[in-house]
């Protein structure tokens, strides 16, 4: 007997250490990057973090801020007087000269595909009239448009001030938000154009190494490097296939080499690992007896083992992909229906009530004779 009760002991036991180590889920990437995130460009789910919320420099990556900003609150076709403060402007340049005059999209695809820091001061200027007003305005802009939260700029190219600081996911929102102007599309994604300047005429080429196939991945649909000293190597970079959009940041990457091992890792995963979901419109979901519905049809971001979904006190269904929230969206709460009342039954409640009324009054009078009679026998 007692050998039979060790067994089922040990069995236990061994069971027990099964689940705990199905259960312990080890970190899905090894990302050497000091941040990193990778985001659904459609849905917005968050499939990986880390340290995304950390403030860092992010160098030439401000430039896709730059961009959509002069798309959208200037006239691409508009013609660019270059300033003498523009032509002195250190680090990577277009190679302008002071009062060449150069149509608002040239400079942003010269900013964009040659990371010239020249073309985005000489943007900035155009749009605001001095590098310190375009600051202050595509701060706002960030903030009101894109609904950033942790980022400051002090300049339209990147480099290096110690005010001038992003996120991962700050850049990925950035970034998202931007691909879906089709003007900005087409420039993040081009990979050579012919450059002809007053004193620079070259074929421009991407320097993202993604982007133009020096690094094999299917897919890559666009892509922007950056570095400083103090930023390290910095990269952002979009891709699709069939059935997602993927937006990839890191930040502070020791080496180049490390930046774009990181970035394939991200897209690997994201592609390999999650699929979309619709959930349906006025699809019900209930907790505590209270129900909550989707108003519209809702596209979700899964990952294809280990989705979960919960839904809070207050109707936000949570959408949590390897034990994190990777995205949540507000649903609506379903008010009960309201009694309806027909014209019979309000006939019949009326009746009732009138019946019963006169049912009152007889028995008061009934009461009454009773009362009455009995006095009228004590009298006799």
């Amino acid at each position: 007997m007692s050998k039979l009760v060790s067994f089922f002991i040990i069995l236990m036991l061994i069971l027990s250490n099964q689940v705990n180590v199905y259960a312990a889920e080890k970190p899905p990437l090894e990302i050497k990057s000091e941040a990193a995130v990778l985001v659904d460009s459609e849905t917005g789910a968050i499939l990986y973090s880390k340290n995304s919320n950390e403030r860092l420099y992010p160098a030439s990556l401000t430039k896709i801020a730059t961009a959509i900003y002069a798309i959208e609150n200037g006239n691409i076709d508009d013609v660019v007087t270059v300033s003498a403060r523009a032509v002195k402007e250190e680090g990577t340049r277009v190679y302008l000269v002071e009062g060449e005059r150069v149509p608002l999209k040239k400079l942003i695809q010269g900013m964009l595909i040659n990371s010239g820091n020249d073309a985005a001061v000489a943007i900035a200027e155009h749009l605001d009239g001095s590098v310190e007003l375009f600051a202050d305005k595509i701060n706002k802009y960030l903030v009101e448009k894109i609904g950033v939260s942790n980022t400051h700029f002090t300049n339209p190219n990147g480099l290096f001030n110690e005010n001038h600081y992003t996120t991962a996911l700050d850049l990925a929102l950035i970034t998202n938000y931007a691909m879906k102007n089709p003007v900005f599309k087409e420039i993040f994604g081009t990979i050579e154009l012919e450059w002809i300047g007053e004193s620079w005429e070259t074929k421009l080429l991407t320097h993202h190494r993604l982007l133009k196939g020096e690094i094999p991945v299917d897919g890559i649909t666009g892509g922007k490097t950056g570095f400083v000293n103090e930023s390290k190597h910095t990269l952002a970079t979009t891709a699709e296939n069939e059935n997602l959009k993927l937006t990839a940041i890191v930040l502070k990457a020791d080496s180049s080499k490390a930046s774009y091992n990181d970035t394939v890792k991200l897209m690997e995963y994201g592609f390999s690992s999650f699929k979309h979901r619709i959930i349906k419109q006025n699809e019900l979901f209930t907790i505590h007896k209270k129900e909550y519905y989707s108003k519209n049809d809702i596209v979700v971001t899964e990952h294809v083992n280990t989705s979960e979904e919960s839904i809070s006190e207050q109707g936000m269904l949570e959408i949590v992909n390897n034990g994190q929230v990777s995205q949540s969206i507000q649903l609506e709460v379903k008010e009960p229906k309201p009694i309806k009342v027909t014209k019979e039954k309000l006939l019949s409640s009326e009746k009732s009530s009138i019946n019963i009324f006169y049912g009152i009054i007889v028995f008061a009078f009934a009461g009454l004779l009773i009362g009455v009679r009995k006095r009228w026998v004590k009298k006799q």
